[in-house]
């Protein structure tokens, strides 16, 4: 088969089965390596109630251990898109998931606030390096066309390591102690670095890779010749920005979902640290069919003949809206209707999700995109220390959810009218000699 049937095929979303689908295990690796991410991440929130009555730290004290997970994820993701696409993305990932998964087993050894505080700390300078490695993955493994849908995928882990963690932490911790719970999820890492090391190579020097579905990955026009583009003149670019923007105000939601929701279904509605698992199980997997739903929307435009910029920002506003709704969550009185509020909000933040990620792929040549999602990981996650901070003190003094919740159901619309101004069609960058 050719390029030019191959590239006919794409046009139309369909690819012969000649062409192969081994891009696909990398994402699977991909979607593995999110979803450990995920429960090491996770594993804190779900244990906070068993955890405050065991080393006594209030509200606050809590907001500022999340703010240090925050403050290294930030600090983590302004260099580790950089380091990404200078080293490869199998290095950036092994040093990475080494790093996160030691950290995650060192919580088993704290007992302090002050101590929780540090595990974060070294677990968010690991882990930031997960969502630049992946999306420069996707991007050196798929046509535009199929991007959105491999993010959706990929990002899907975070849904399913969601739902693990609330399956598996309280058993560990009520079975073994609450310490084994954070050994046992370290150790997962160690288990997924050895099939990466096996398997990932990029795409030009995969012995497994079939010679169509090369030519079929990189069917799109070549990226323009941008040589290495400095740091600081990222930038310039209004697309650089709008990527930030969008990361800023919407990341820290996600942050509020998974370290203060098991906090609020165990004040609002009394649910024990066993009780947790089928509310959590029901929203995270919610957010699974959002996740991979959205990425699948946009690249079902895109084959219809869509824009690139016009399908995604229509799935990115029909997510922004779906979400609105959660504004009530705090006022409901039911357990399962705050529960399917919740879930339909957090369902559509992974569609956004994986749509915004894509924006980066498809606005910057595949040498910048590591780059570019590290600055806006990093402005997600200064915004999650803002948040986290904020909601600290206003649990402590009020005691109420409903200011938090507001700002949930409204910062997406805005987030949108921000990119839409500064990149009204996703226009690629135009990178400058130099």
């Amino acid at each position: 088969m050719n390029t030019t049937t191959v590239e006919r095929a794409g046009a139309r979303g369909e690819v012969a089965g000649t062409v192969g689908r081994y891009r696909w295990v990398i994402c699977a690796l991909l979607f593995f390596a999110t979803t450990i991410n995920y429960i090491d991440r996770q594993a804190i929130g779900i244990l906070a109630p068993l955890l405050q009555k065991e080393i006594g730290w209030n509200e606050i004290e809590y907001g500022y251990i999340v703010t240090a997970f925050q403050a290294a994820y930030a600090l983590g993701l302004l260099v580790a898109g950089r380091l990404i696409d200078r080293y490869g993305t199998k290095i950036g990932y092994s040093v990475a998931i080494v790093l996160w998964s030691l950290a995650a087993m060192a919580h088993a050894v704290t007992r302090s606030a002050a101590g929780f505080g540090a595990a974060r700390f070294a677990l968010g300078l690991g882990e930031s390096a997960n969502f630049p490695a992946a999306v420069k993955a996707i991007a050196e493994w798929f046509p535009k066309r199929e991007r959105a849908l491999a993010t959706g995928v990929f990002n899907s882990g975070a849904n399913i390591g969601a739902v693990v963690a609330p399956l598996t932490v309280p058993f560990l911790a009520v079975t073994y102690g609450w310490q084994a719970a954070f050994i046992v999820t370290g150790l997962l890492g160690f288990i997924w670095l050895i099939f990466w090391i096996l398997v990932y190579e990029r795409p030009e020097t995969h012995r497994k890779l079939s010679p169509a579905e090369l030519g079929y990955i990189r069917s799109d026009p070549p990226d323009p010749a941008s040589g290495k583009i400095p740091w600081a003149g990222l930038l310039r670019y209004r697309q650089t920005w709008a990527f930030v923007a969008g990361k800023f105000l919407t990341d820290p939601i996600w942050w509020f979902y998974l370290y203060w929701l098991p906090k609020f279904l165990n004040k609002t509605y009394g649910l024990t640290l066993t009780d947790l698992g089928v509310p959590l199980v029901v929203i995270y997997t919610m957010t699974s069919i959002g996740s991979i739903g959205g990425g699948w929307l946009s690249s079902r435009f895109i084959a219809q003949g869509w824009p690139v910029g016009r399908a995604r920002k229509t799935v990115m506003l029909i997510c922004a809206l779906l979400i609105v709704p959660i504004v009530s969550a705090a006022s409901v009185a039911d357990l399962w209707v705050a529960v399917a509020l919740i879930g339909v909000a957090a369902a559509a933040h992974q569609g956004w999700s994986a749509n915004l990620f894509t924006t980066a792929s498809d606005m910057f040549p595949r040498d910048a995109v590591g780059s570019v999602v590290g600055l806006g990981g990093m402005a997600g996650a200064v915004g999650g220390m803002l948040l986290a901070t904020s909601a600290g003190f206003l649990l402590e003094w009020t005691g109420s959810y409903m200011t938090l919740f507001i700002i949930s159901g409204s910062v997406y619309l805005v987030a949108l009218f921000i990119i839409h101004r500064l990149v009204p069609t996703l226009e690629p960058v135009k990178i400058e000699a130099g």
